[in-house]
């Protein structure tokens, strides 16, 4: 698979569907580790601008949460509680006790058993809503293909975020 410079794996331009939606999805997951590299706990909890509270290292706990509850909770159906719900700002509420490198360690665990509930599966295939989801979207069901489109228009839209964090950390700026 090639890579960019920054080592993000590049999607495919062409494939099958399955392919070119992992392959979007997987990027933008790369995307998100990347602008957290090489930062030290202090930076990863930098805020960009009063009056927001996102910091990178926020972004990567609301992340484990969003493929936790899509992935787990929809889709596989296992009924378990949001990671991080209202309580802790659906994980943009920084927790004392975990750090940068934790928090990344936790995500990419959670990446993986993503991977591994839809292995197999088809697009077409379905998960479930919660009441209040399923009234907002019209349908008490979901497909994996409508899950992949969502995940990464969530983590293209926060890595716009990431983006602007890194720069207001050390300069870091690109794409």
């Amino acid at each position: 698979m090639p890579m960019t410079p920054d080592g993000r794996p590049v999607p495919p331009p062409h494939a099958d569907e399955r392919t070119m939606l992992e392959g979007w999805l997987d990027f933008h997951r790369a995307t998100l580790a990347l602008k957290c590299s090489g930062l030290d706990d202090a930076q990863a909890r930098t805020a960009a601008a009063e009056p927001s509270r996102i910091t990178l290292l926020g972004l990567v706990r609301h992340m484990e949460g969003v493929e936790h509850h899509w992935f787990q909770g929809v889709f596989a159906g296992h009924e378990e509680p949001l990671r991080y719900g209202p309580e802790a700002d659906f994980g943009f509420a920084l927790d004392p006790d975990q750090g940068l490198d934790e928090a990344l360690a936790a995500w990419r665990a959670e990446v993986e058993r993503s991977r591994e509930a839809i292995a197999g599966r088809s697009l077409d295939d379905s998960g479930h809503l919660a009441e209040q989801n399923a009234a907002f979207l019209g349908s008490e069901e979901v497909s994996l293909r409508w899950i992949l489109i969502h995940l990464t228009e969530e983590y293209a839209r926060h890595n716009g975020h990431a983006d602007l964090l890194r720069e207001r950390i050390d300069g870091t700026t690109g794409l």
